[in-house]
């Protein structure tokens, strides 16, 4: 059985951001797809895209937005699948990103939206990854692999840098 992510994002600016979690999903073998739209200037496109989003086979919905944020809220309005809200500091954001951040996670009880940092759209795919992997063994003896593989890296970095001072 074969497993999709939907990337979303509001604007191609967001693009650099959100190729993380493309990118990270590529890692693990998951199909995606990846898509502008606007919750505010493209709002009947977002509407359909999240309404037939499990119908058109998707597990799990990525969407990056910046300032108001309401990509990821509208997509979890509209579908039953998960949505992982990746708030991004975008031009518009004063506050460098926060604004996003706290848009995503106050959305109301019932529509609920995973978020993870400011601009963390890495962390985003992991998180799709580890959804996957409920359903593809496969999927998650990779990120079974993944995990051991930081374990080694700080383990190696620490024999690295360790110093050890004595009076």
């Amino acid at each position: 059985m074969s497993f999709k992510v939907a990337i979303v994002m509001g604007s191609k600016s967001d693009l650099p951001i959100m190729q993380k979690a493309a990118d990270v999903l590529s890692d693990f073998g998951i199909g995606y797809e990846l898509r502008v739209m606007s919750a505010h200037r493209t709002p009947h496109v977002a509407l359909d895209f999240a309404e037939n989003a499990a119908k058109n086979g998707f597990s799990a919905i990525i969407a990056g937005a910046g300032g108001a944020a309401h990509l990821p809220g509208v997509m979890a309005g509209l579908s039953t699948l998960p949505v992982i809200g990746v708030p991004i500091n975008s031009t518009i954001s004063t506050m460098d990103g926060l604004d996003s951040l706290l848009s995503i996670v106050q959305m109301p009880s019932g529509v609920p939206v995973a978020s993870v940092a400011v601009d963390g759209a890495k962390n985003a795919g992991i998180l799709a990854a580890q959804i996957v992997g409920v359903a593809s063994k496969e999927v998650a003896q990779k990120l079974i692999e993944f995990k051991l593989k930081m374990k080694e890296d700080v383990e190696a970095s620490d024999a690295e840098n360790k110093v050890i001072k004595t009076v």
